[in-house]
């Protein structure tokens, strides 16, 4: 029994990597980026070293999550959980220690005494069940930690396309504002010589006074935007004044035809994977649990008692738990409960998640087909109407006021260009998520009607 204890004791042992090497293959295979356990050593430098080296240039989608994938704290708190589960493998696969106790009594000029050396044999017996229990739950451990990752790196990629976006938008309010102080400026001088009517001078105030508080919204939301992602990166001081592109990246040629997003979904969702770990887990447990319905305390061990005038008596000692009082009866129906619910838990979950791509891919298709719309029809019309005013005001066939109120007209066409413009990406890395992840934000496609039936009332 020494040498088998030895042997299966020797066997638990922790890993090299402690599980981050399958952890960054997973989060590769769905974010394009590897992942780095930052340690308080020469480690954390050569991080800070690359961070600040992707900080050089503006950041891209990619450098971004690139960033956030080394640099931030909560997701090193997972890997730092992951290790709390590797040690609990190790733990499985290791004997408990043996007891030893030593008792003395005496009774006039007689002495006895006892001693004992127990080993658990029960958990020698089951050790092989609880190592296979712990290295699943180690395993699922693994899918926990590459599924927040793939969070990390999808809410990352959509805080960087909000940033530039609301960017964007204030960069584009502020030139709206310097057109309408212009108009306004230009309605006084003309009031001055009576060539103006006070609606129209009014009309040129408010659209001025208007512009002036969506610029102030633009830039909280920018920033609010902006702050948002330093978070998701993990920056502080000089490094929170990265830069970011003027303005988001060209929608593709074509959007991604993808027949086959459900069964994709099936086989490469991390929360549908783990939920099938955990049902797997929940399982085996299950088995040990009835293995261990009668007996689960038995110990043995050496024992030796001498006694004054009496040779030393040897022989051995077992200590089991009858069941007399307790049969296990509700143990053992707590586990198959847990069980049913872990596959109940694993077909919903597996449900949720074919609406959930199928929802995603709607939307992607959606919002570049809007995006594009917007490129190619309502702006490049937007310029044409403008050009043609400008022609008409050249010509003196339209006054200076028609050419503000187009002016006011392309603000919301413009606005709405660079929000759906927007979502197409954000919707792009929900449908990631949905296929790769645990599954992405539902996206709601607003209409800006609204708001340029507002601009054309002026």
């Amino acid at each position: 029994m020494a040498v088998l204890t030895v042997f299966l004791t020797g066997c638990a042992t922790f890993s090299n990597d402690g599980g981050l090497d399958s952890v960054s293959t997973m989060t590769k295979e769905r974010t394009g980026q590897a992942i780095q356990f930052s340690k308080p050593s020469a480690e954390a430098n050569t991080t800070s070293d690359t961070v600040r080296q992707l900080l050089q240039k503006p950041l891209t989608p990619d450098t971004a999550v690139q960033i956030a994938l080394l640099n931030n704290k909560g997701l090193q708190v997972s890997f730092a959980e992951l290790g709390v589960a590797e040690a609990d493998l190790v733990q499985a696969g290791r004997l408990r220690n043996p007891s030893f106790s030593f008792g003395r009594m005496r009774g006039g000029d007689d002495v006895e005494i006892e001693r004992s050396v127990m080993f658990d044999l029960i958990g020698l017996v089951t050790m092989p069940i609880r190592s296979g229990i712990e290295k699943r739950r180690f395993e699922q451990a693994k899918l926990q930690t590459a599924s927040q990752a793939v969070q990390l790196a999808a809410d990352t990629r959509r805080a960087y396309f909000n940033a530039v976006a609301a960017q964007q938008t204030a960069l584009y309010m502020e030139q709206v504002q310097g057109a309408a102080d212009a108009g306004a400026e230009m309605s006084q001088r003309l009031a001055r010589v009576g060539n103006v009517s006070k609606l129209d001078q009014a009309r040129e105030q408010v659209f001025f006074a208007d512009a002036t508080a969506q610029v102030a919204r633009a830039r909280h939301n920018a920033t609010a935007a902006r702050e948002q992602l330093t978070r998701l990166l993990g920056l502080w001081g000089v490094n929170a004044s990265f830069k970011l592109p003027d303005r988001l990246p060209d929608l593709p040629k074509a959007p991604n035809d993808m027949a086959n997003v459900e069964q994709l979904a099936m086989s490469q969702r991390l929360d549908v994977q783990m939920a099938k770990s955990d049902a797997q887990a929940t399982a085996r447990a299950l088995g040990l649990t009835k293995a261990t319905r009668f007996i689960n305390v038995l110990d043995a061990g050496y024992a030796n008692t001498s006694e004054t005038g009496e040779p030393r008596a040897n022989g051995y000692e077992i200590e089991l738990e009858l069941p007399i009082f307790d049969w296990s009866g509700a143990r053992t129906a707590r586990a198959e409960a847990m069980y049913m619910q872990s596959v109940n838990r694993t077909a919903d979950l597996a449900i949720r998640a074919r609406s959930q791509v199928r929802e995603a891919y709607s939307a992607y298709r959606t919002t570049y087909d809007l995006a594009r719309h917007y490129q190619t029809e309502v702006v490049p019309l937007r310029k044409k109407i403008s050009d043609e005013v400008l022609l008409r005001y050249n010509g003196m066939l339209a006054s200076v006021f028609e050419l503000l109120t187009d002016a006011r007209d392309q603000v919301s066409s413009v606005n709405a260009a660079i929000e759906a413009q927007r979502d197409f990406w954000i919707a792009e890395t929900d449908l990631q998520a949905a296929i790769n992840g645990t599954g992405g934000s539902s996206v709601q496609i607003s209409s800006s009607a609204p708001a340029e039936a507002g601009a054309a009332e002026h």
